[in-house]
């Protein structure tokens, strides 16, 4: 190995490492106790307006737990998919992989009622982090710990959002490279990929896989027969249903979060293309067996996944500000 080639992979490996150690310094400010003196009510007021959402509305849980993936996804847990476009610039929120996102006023009720009790204080992106397990954990499914401490990103790119977002025809290959991009293993993939046990997507999302195969029934013949029928009643194939809604997990009406994603699965009745990709590597079957089984599993790991996701890139510190309008910088 040349001197050049060998000062060049130092260098790498110490820019790797500063960024590894940027983040746990990062990890390390968060706490759940951090708004304890400057905002002491403020976790349990989130708690009440996403509770008074969700029981007003049961599928908002969906939409608020979505919104934090969404988030997190792209440039870290920042709040940047809150942000909106402005002349020049498309924000996240308008990227189509966005278009069907749900829970922004809700987001927008908690910090209206932050702003009144303790302003300036509690940043946005720690209102998604607790909106999503308050959420989650209100209709009967886990919870997990949520340290805080996050602060707000100054900008928001739909480039990035169509960049780092899975999509649901995402092949094994390519799902595994957005997750592992973001540290996390293909057990957690499986895992975080369970929250399909509640919410919906459109018939223009689901059509493709019912009309457009060169088969008897046009449909996707990996799926079951009785799954393409159910599916093919709800989604005729039809413009003018393009944009109704279609559960992602039918069982108990899409209402319940639990193992059902994975029978689904296991069934080939499973809406996208991605979640039967879950199922492409022996590891990847092994877990879905496993977690279709455990109720007790899917919900422990699923928390743990799910605390491990909001500490993704997160800013701390003087590092982003505490927006007063989760939509726009101060």
């Amino acid at each position: 190995m040349s001197f050049r080639t060998s000062y060049f992979v130092v260098v790498v490996q110490l820019l790797l490492g500063l960024a590894v150690l940027s983040a746990s310094i990062a990890d390390a400010q968060l706490s759940e106790s951090f708004y304890a003196k400057t905002c002491p009510g403020g976790v349990q007021a989130v708690a009440n307006v996403v509770n008074a959402a969700v029981r007003s509305n049961r599928r908002m849980a969906a939409g608020l737990l979505h919104l934090h993936f969404h988030d997190c996804f792209v440039r870290g847990c920042d709040a940047s998919v809150l942000l909106s476009s402005v002349p020049g610039n498309v924000a996240e929120k308008d990227a189509p992989p966005n278009f069907s996102l749900q829970g922004m006023g809700v987001i927008d009720q908690a910090k209206a009622a932050l702003e009144k009790t303790c302003p300036g204080v509690f940043s946005c992106s720690d209102i998604l982090a607790l909106a999503a397990r308050d959420a989650i954990s209100f209709i009967g499914g886990p919870t997990w710990k949520v340290p805080l401490g996050r602060r707000d990103g100054l900008v928001s790119f739909a480039s990035e959002a169509n960049n780092n977002l899975p999509g649901e025809n995402f092949v094994h290959r390519t799902l595994l490279k957005v997750f592992t991009r973001k540290g996390f293993t293909e057990s957690e993939m499986v895992v975080l990929s369970g929250a399909h046990t509640i919410g919906n997507t459109h018939c223009s999302k689901v059509t493709p896989r019912l009309y457009s195969y060169p088969s008897l029934t046009g449909a996707d013949p990996y799926l079951s027969s009785s799954f393409v029928t159910a599916l093919k009643q709800q989604c005729p194939n039809t413009r003018s249903i393009a944009n109704k809604l279609v559960l992602l997990d039918s069982s108990k009406g899409g209402q319940t979060f639990d193992v059902n994603y994975y029978v689904d699965i296991l069934n080939h009745s499973a809406v996208f293309k991605s979640d039967d990709a879950l199922l492409y590597t022996q590891t990847g079957q092994d877990k879905v067996k496993a977690l279709a089984k455990s109720q007790s599993l899917f919900f422990s790991e699923f928390g743990a996944a799910m605390e491990k996701m909001g500490r993704l890139s997160v800013l701390t510190g003087s590092r982003g500000q505490i927006r007063k309008q989760c939509s726009r910088v101060n």
